[in-house]
């Protein structure tokens, strides 16, 4: 799953990743998958659990989940941080 540069830091901030928030999802992306979200650099931002099928994503309204938020890059920074 590809997200835009506007949903790169809500995601970082452990929020789900909304449809206005998507760029990109691979084909045949099956519900409660396990997927890999990069921004559009391709850069791994965290992984996640499809909430919808690429199928049902083309017609779900724009706040809806795409993905479900479980881990990311910004976890371990944030863990710096608590132990400074």
């Amino acid at each position: 799953v590809w997200v835009k540069q506007s949903a790169e830091m809500s995601f970082l901030y452990g929020n789900h990743v909304t449809k206005n928030g998507l760029a990109r999802m691979t084909e045949n992306t099956p519900q409660y998958a396990g997927v890999v979200v990069y921004n559009l650099q391709d850069i791994p931002l965290g992984f996640g659990v499809a909430a919808q099928s690429t199928d049902h994503c083309q017609s779900l309204d724009p706040t809806g989940n795409v993905v479900l938020h479980q881990a990311d890059i910004g976890d371990y920074l944030r863990g710096l941080e608590d132990d400074m």
